[in-house]
């Protein structure tokens, strides 16, 4: 791209700050809408839970140059901080205490995002007019202009329904009292309300598990507390993770420690259980799978939902959008993270030619460009906005180059036993393949489809 002065960036988590600080660098104007109070405001609703990477793979580079002229002193490398400690000691002072508060709005919810003077079935002259967001704040519906748009907006405000055919049950809203999704504080602000309870927690990813976790913790403090843990699929070992495997140790040391529990008899399993329907049965939330004939039930005071997001498209229906059927991420990048392919957290590391999309000027990043795909690094957001950055200024030669080496995460789609010793399915792909470790590369060099490590 050429000439671009000012880009909108949707967003002010970490992705998209980043994103501002590496235009900056770069003499482009930044302009980030925050849709909550602060930024980071995603971020603020799970302060409780740690991150799965240490602050070497958590702090962006161009952020760091910034906050350096601000006086911030990084955090130890090795360290895997907590959300809280992620936003007090990074995010805030690089909102507030760099030159990145004089292009931040917060309380800006963005509604809708067009070209200036052409609706989504016009061609001709598209490309040279700008595009114009529309949001919402305190003083009601404002617009903007801008050069080009990165949608960083994350996946948070999105979570999936209960329903396992990926539609809300039925009587899902009707219960929304006794629902709560994502990763409740079960041990601090939420303490009372779980307490004594009986619980269900359907999902079986790192937030269902660090929950359970969380709840049998509980349960120890209040031995009256009942963990039901409702797994859609039929293997819970497949929840343990690669344990001593896993480079990134947190996630792999939530994972040995989960799999203690279970063995421990601290919950009870419902395995194949597919929600389909909530109701109330004296007092209780009665949850239940299957026909009416011959359906399963489970009834609990509280249900915990973890079954992930899902991105909004919403706001940019009025642009040319184009995104794998399935996976909902662009369709460069779906194959690389397609979890009905491959649950290995490595993927080769990515960028502007991976998240182009037809609307020139435009791209998704961060979290929402990994759709409904699970396995995102907050690192690997960095390299696409650092990428995107230089597309957008015109040096595609360094949009091009990869600038980063991901961690082996050793989360493959094989039980725990049959694992390398040497990590992900022998290691991260090779740098200039499509696949996503050394095994699947080697499979895919010989001809196999899917993926060679499953």
């Amino acid at each position: 791209m050429t000439n671009v002065k000012t880009v909108a960036i949707i967003g002010g988590g970490p992705v998209g700050l980043a994103a501002a600080a590496h235009l900056l660098e770069r003499g482009v104007t930044p302009l980030v809408l925050e849709a909550g109070d602060q930024a980071g405001h995603a971020i603020r609703q799970w302060r409780h839970v740690q991150l799965f990477s240490p602050w070497e793979y958590n702090i962006d580079r161009a952020a760091e140059r910034l906050l350096a002229v601000a006086g911030w002193n990084s955090p130890e490398p090795h360290i895997y901080p907590t959300g809280g400690e992620f936003i007090d000691r990074y995010l805030d002072p690089l909102a507030t205490r760099t030159v990145l508060k004089d292009v931040i709005r917060t309380s800006s919810r963005v509604t809708a995002i067009s070209r200036l003077g052409f609706d989504k079935a016009k061609t001709r002259g598209r490309e040279a007019a700008p595009f114009e967001i529309r949001y919402q704040n305190g003083k009601g519906l404002e617009t903007v202009q801008a050069d080009a748009v990165i949608d960083a907006s994350g996946t948070w405000s999105s979570p999936n329904p209960i329903g396992a055919n990926g539609l809300p049950a039925f009587g899902e809203q009707e219960h929304a009292n006794q629902i709560a999704y994502g990763m409740p504080d079960v041990l601090g602000r939420a303490r009372i309300r779980y307490a004594g309870k009986v619980v269900a927690v359907l999902g079986s990813g790192h937030s269902a598990i660090g929950t359970l976790i969380e709840l049998a913790a509980l349960k120890g403090e209040h031995p009256e507390t009942d963990v039901i843990w409702l797994l859609r699929g039929t293997d819970p070992a497949r929840a343990f993770g690669g344990g001593a495997n896993d480079k990134l140790a947190a996630r792999g040391e939530l994972g040995s420690a989960f799999a203690k529990l279970v063995h421990a008899g601290s919950m009870r399993i419902e395995s194949g259980f597919a929600v389909t329907r909530l109701a109330t049965h004296r007092g209780k939330l009665r949850i239940a799978t299957g026909l009416a004939s011959n359906a399963r039930r489970v009834e609990a005071d509280e249900l915990i939902v973890a079954t992930g997001f899902r991105p909004d498209f919403s706001f940019v229906s009025e642009l040319r959008t184009r995104l794998d059927s399935a996976i909902e991420a662009p369709v460069a990048l779906a194959p690389l993270i397609d979890p009905n392919e491959h649950s290995c957290g490595t993927v080769r590391p990515h960028g502007a030619r991976e998240l182009a999309q037809d609307e020139p000027g435009f791209y998704f990043a961060g979290m929402k460009s990994y759709g409904r795909a699970p396995t995102f690094l907050m690192i690997t957001g960095y390299e696409q906005v650092r990428s995107i950055a230089a597309e957008i200024a015109g040096d595609r030669e360094a949009a091009e180059r990869v600038e980063l080496v991901l961690p082996e995460t050793g989360v493959c789609t094989r039980s725990i036993g049959e694992r390398s010793s040497t990590g992900c399915c022998g290691g991260p792909a090779p740098a200039g393949t499509d696949a996503c470790c050394a095994q699947d590369a080697t499979a895919k060099a010989a001809g196999a489809g899917g993926c060679g490590c499953s």
